[in-house]
C-alpha cells in the first residue's frame, strides 16, 4: 500500500494535478490542499501526518504544497486557521456591560478552538515553529503580544469599562493591558496544552481585575 502511495506521488511530481476540468491552480488548488491537510489531521493526528499523505489526499504532488507551505507545521496551522479559528474571533470585542464578563468572554473565545485542537498538535506546532527550547522563545512570544489583535481588543474592552465608570484607563499601563495575552502564551508554552477554563478565570479574577481596579 505504501509503495502505491509513493508511486502516485512520484507520477505527479512537477505538475499540479490534472483533472477532468483542467489543471487546478491558485485558490482552487490551495483550498484542495488545505482541505486534505484538515481531513488528514483529523484522521491520523499531528504526529502521524505527513506531507506525502496530504499530497495524495489532495491528488497533487509535494512540490505544489512546498511552494505554499515550507513545513508540516505551517500547513497544519493554515488548515486549522481556515476551518477552526476564524479571523473575526481573534480580537473580537465582547460587550456584555461588565468588564469581568467581557474579559472572560474574550479569553474563552480565544481558548475554545485551542481546546479542540488538542495538546499533541499544540505541542507539535510550538516545537516546530520555535524549536526544541520553547522556554527560550518565551521573551520573543511575550514581546509579540504587546501589539496584536487580542491586546487591541482588551484595550477596547477597557475603554468601554471606563465609559461605564468601572475603571480609569489612564491608570492602567500598557503592560497590564497586554498581561492576559502574555499569560495565555506562557501557559501554552510551559504546559504544551490548551489553557483550562479554571486558568482563564484565575488570570482574570486573581491577576487582571485587581490590577485594573487598583487605582480607580
Amino acid at each position: 500500500m505504501a509503495g502505491k502511495k509513493k508511486n502516485a506521488s512520484t507520477e505527479n511530481t512537477g505538475a499540479e494535478e490534472q483533472t477532468t476540468g483542467g489543471r487546478r491552480r491558485g485558490d482552487v488548488l490551495e483550498n484542495a490542499i488545505l482541505q486534505a491537510a484538515w481531513d488528514e489531521w483529523n484522521e491520523v493526528g499531528y504526529i502521524r501526518l505527513t506531507m506525502e499523505n496530504i499530497a495524495l489526499r489532495a491528488k497533487t504532488n509535494k512540490n505544489a504544497i512546498y511552494r505554499r507551505w515550507q513545513s508540516k507545521a505551517e500547513i497544519v496551522a493554515a488548515a486549522i486557521g481556515k476551518h477552526l479559528v476564524k479571523p473575526e474571533v481573534i480580537g473580537a470585542m465582547p460587550d456584555t456591560g461588565d468588564l469581568r464578563s467581557d474579559m472572560l468572554a474574550l479569553l474563552h473565545g480565544i481558548v475554545k478552538p485551542m481546546q479542540t485542537i488538542g495538546a499533541e498538535t499544540i505541542h507539535g506546532l510550538m516545537t516546530e515553529f520555535y524549536g526544541g527550547n520553547l522556554i527560550a522563545s518565551l521573551p520573543e512570544m511575550m514581546q509579540d503580544q504587546t501589539d496584536n489583535k487580542l491586546t487591541a481588543a482588551i484595550g477596547a474592552i477597557l475603554q468601554n469599562a471606563e465609559k461605564r465608570g468601572e475603571i480609569k484607563l489612564e491608570n492602567v499601563s500598557p503592560r497590564v493591558i497586554s498581561l492576559p495575552a502574555n499569560l495565555l502564551v506562557y501557559e501554552v508554552l510551559t504546559t504544551h496544552e490548551p489553557v483550562a477554563d479554571t486558568t482563564i478565570t484565575g488570570i482574570i479574577d486573581d491577576i487582571f481585575m485587581p490590577l485594573v481596579r487598583l487605582k480607580k
